[in-house]
């Protein structure tokens, strides 16, 4: 099927979407560093493009059989001012369902598949999403959802809520639940949910992240190398044990961020990290360690980052290319989960008593 990625980012709907047998024919993202990174990826050349949702017409658009948006989270988020729709970026939700209206019923997409926080569902007592439904359910679209966590994939514990539509008379399939048999997915040239780096500390010897190709079990915070009672954000300094899972990657705005983890743990405490002070009194950061009075810390880098949202090295090093390490870490934790959507891919299509147009193809279900 063909389809049209819009709030594209760096492409983590494409990813999946393609991964699946599906064809982009268009994509809109605002942001220039994330359409440089796309453009890098990708092969957009002779695809339709815009760059502002908001200056696009209906007219304009090219047909496809799916569109995809993981419309913006920022007033929706808990991290947020939590305005919901009443805000100004996530009620660019509108702006997507405007242009459906705008279309005639003939070339409107037979499914929508929609990604954002999980507190989309909870917001406002619930009434935003209730005004998404009713509003999907006015142009055309009888609806399911489900809130999917990454950790079923790969080791991040990051649960969104992913919205179906299916345009009324299609008889497209029914997509959730998602159940999978196997935890291993396939990315092509690797197993994406093994995100396994080398790292030499400064005795030569080295540390790994997540050998395992199963997930870890649970988020294990050791610790926080900041003063969480003089500091707005104690999400800056807090340390995880790498034998755990990854948190929720986020945009990681203003450095300091980056997810970070102890390096060889059980060589500093037979029995494991139990803590770590909560302030650090001395140290240094030295080839992106930070080392202090009893213990070597680390960031994760960009390439473990965008790991953990399923992307393959090689799209990693073409986007490096092209960004900076800060718009690197930004665009992983704005990404959605490419394995996450690759699943959801594989059970969307027609059902098999439908007749395909030339257009159209079945993605057959797994």
């Amino acid at each position: 099927m063909k389809f049209l990625d819009l709030f594209a980012g760096i492409g983590g709907f494409r990813s999946g979407l393609e991964m699946a047998g599906n064809e982009c024919v268009g994509f809109v993202e605002i942001d220039k560093f994330a359409r440089q990174s796309y453009q890098a990826i990708y092969d957009t050349e002779g695809e339709w493009t815009a760059h502002d949702i908001r200056t696009v017409r209906a007219s304009e658009l090219p047909r496809a059989d799916i569109w995809t948006f993981g419309f913006p989270c920022q007033d929706i988020s808990v991290a947020g001012k939590q305005k919901g729709f009443a805000g100004k970026r996530s009620s660019l939700f509108f702006t997507v369902t405007g242009l459906i209206r705008d279309l005639e019923e003939k070339n409107r997409p037979s499914i929508l598949l929609i990604e954002n926080v999980k507190n989309l569902l909870s917001i406002n007592g619930g009434w935003d999403f209730l005004k998404l439904q009713i509003e999907l359910d006015e142009i055309g679209y009888d609806v399911e959802w489900d809130v999917l966590d990454t950790a079923e994939v790969l080791p991040q514990h990051r649960e969104r809520v992913y919205i179906v539509g299916h345009f009324r008379g299609r008889s497209t399939r029914k997509v959730f639940p998602v159940i999978r048999s196997s935890r291993e997915i396939d990315n092509g040239s690797n197993t994406v949910n093994t995100i396994t780096t080398r790292y030499g500390d400064a005795q030569g010897a080295g540390s790994y992240i997540s050998e395992s190709k199963s997930p870890k079990i649970g988020v294990k915070q050791v610790g926080n190398i900041v003063d969480t009672g003089n500091f707005n954000n104690p999400q800056r300094g807090r340390v995880y044990d790498p034998n755990g899972q990854s948190p929720a990657l986020n945009c990681m705005r203003g450095g300091g961020l980056e997810p970070k983890i102890v390096v060889n743990p059980h060589r500093f405490n037979k029995g494991g990290v139990k803590s770590i002070s909560p302030t650090v009194t001395a140290g240094s950061y030295k080839d992106n360690t930070f080392v202090t009075e009893k213990m070597r810390i680390r960031k994760l880098t960009p390439l473990e980052c965008w790991r953990l949202q399923g992307f393959t090295d090689e799209q990693f090093h073409k986007a490096e290319k092209v960004n900076s390490n800060s718009q690197l870490y930004k665009q992983a934790g704005n990404s959605v989960t490419v394995p996450v959507i690759k699943a959801i891919a594989d059970r969307m299509g027609y059902n098999d008593n439908r007749q395909k147009t030339s257009t159209q193809s079945c993605v057959s279900r797994k």
